[in-house]
């Protein structure tokens, strides 16, 4: 240890300092671990709702979009997919048909969106359908031939349907006959209900085959997209690229990222609003620091006349109350990352918030604390600190042995 390190943590844990200046020196101990718990729950809040919110959405939509630019949907689908399947970076290519329909049953009614797959490669590709509440994911009609439909647990719960069931799936695209254009209406039976977590899928979503969704759209062997899986999300935008090229002209692209832009905007607006105010409370701390610095160098003005008349160098005094600032912060920073991170993980561990899944689209709130953020809390907090200490630990290396031991 050397000598600066010495005195500094003497001069902390001396027995014979004022009580003002102990209790002080204790509330900017506090003020720093309040300021450093606080960011870090912060920021793990606000993370937590980044990654939950794309890990769920990820789970039910797919990295990337092709989509032709006509309303005709895509009827070559196969072909394409074969071509694209070689692209570097695809991990699946999924085809499907999206259509808004009327769902009723009994004196229930209401639109949902029904997505027409293929289910050998959506269960492979989806999360949406590997979380069954119950049933299955199997497609198979009846045996009286009445098509399979798979739906959310919330909008089971809504129209009170189990296994079983049979509901109606009116098409606004109907049949056009002499007495006009008369809606498409077709029964279908409740095979399975999932779980995705996400509210909008499972209160607004059902699925059936592409071969069902067809027929009750009345377009043939036609797809309304194709859904791709890239193997890395850092390269999403990449492998779109290279897909758009690959596919040719009469289409166009859109990544997860760019239909969730706003969204993810947000949040990382959020994320910066949140570290800028809450870090005041650091800066508040650091004025408590300057406080028991400025306190410690007139109560200590003396002890430090006679050790500059023992030979101690002005930079040596300097340092010794840089370092008595740095370990009252050090102390406050420590604590507030360990009072932060338990936090952290037990309201996480445990889902201690909930949250309306309606508003917020999932049921608690979750914390994902960062290593990184850690890092530049613990630079901020002491970069703060150590200014803090600067002016201080200046008037204490001004001091002249001759005029303060002029009258000992």
């Amino acid at each position: 240890m050397t000598f600066e390190w010495l005195v500094a943590l003497r001069y902390l844990r001396s027995p014979n300092r004022p009580a003002v200046l102990r209790l002080v020196t204790l509330l900017a101990v506090i003020g720093v671990a309040a300021g450093v718990m606080t960011l870090v729950i912060a920021l793990a809040m606000n993370t937590g709702f980044r990654q939950a919110m794309r890990d769920r959405l990820l789970g039910v939509t797919a990295h990337v979009n092709l989509k032709p630019i006509s309303s005709q949907g895509i009827s070559d689908y196969r072909t394409l997919m074969m071509r694209l399947s070689a692209t570097p970076g695809v991990r699946s290519i999924e085809p499907a048909v999206y259509n808004t329909v009327l769902l009723s049953f009994g004196r229930h009614a209401r639109g949902v969106v029904l997505k027409g797959i293929d289910p050998e490669l959506e269960l492979h590709a989806s999360d949406a359908l590997q979380h069954m509440v119950s049933g299955s994911s199997n497609f198979t009609p009846s045996a009286d031939g009445i098509p399979a439909l798979l739906i959310g647990r919330l909008l089971a719960d809504d129209f009170d349907v189990s296994l079983g069931d049979y509901v109606t799936l009116t098409s606004p695209q109907g049949n056009l006959t002499p007495l006009g254009m008369l809606p498409r209406s077709r029964r279908f039976r409740i095979a399975g209900i999932f779980d995705s977590g996400f509210y909008d899928y499972d209160a607004n979503w059902g699925f059936v085959s592409l071969a069902s969704a067809q027929q009750l759209a009345g377009i043939g062997d036609v797809v309304s997209l194709l859904e791709i899986r890239v193997t890395t999300l850092d390269d999403t935008q990449k492998v779109a690229d290279e897909l758009l090229s690959r596919a040719g002209r009469g289409f166009t692209v859109t990544t997860w990222m760019d239909e969730n832009r706003a969204l993810f905007r947000a949040l990382s607006l959020e994320k910066l609003v949140t570290a800028l105010f809450i870090g005041l409370i650091t800066f508040v701390a650091g004025l408590n620091i300057l406080v028991v610095l400025t306190m410690t160098v007139a109560d200590r003005a003396r002890d430090i006349a006679v050790l500059m008349a023992m030979g101690t160098r002005r930079r040596q005094v300097r340092n010794i109350f840089v370092l008595q600032g740095l370990a009252v912060s050090l102390t406050g920073t420590v604590v507030g990352l360990l009072f932060g991170y338990a936090f952290a993980w037990i309201a996480n561990r445990w889902e201690l918030i909930p949250l309306n899944p309606e508003v917020y689209a999932i049921p608690y709130v979750p914390f994902h604390a960062n290593v990184f953020d850690s890092v530049w809390i613990t630079a901020a907090a002491l970069a703060v600190s150590i200014g803090a200490t600067l002016l201080p630990a200046r008037s204490a290396a001004r001091i002249l042995p001759v005029e303060i031991l002029r009258f000992q």
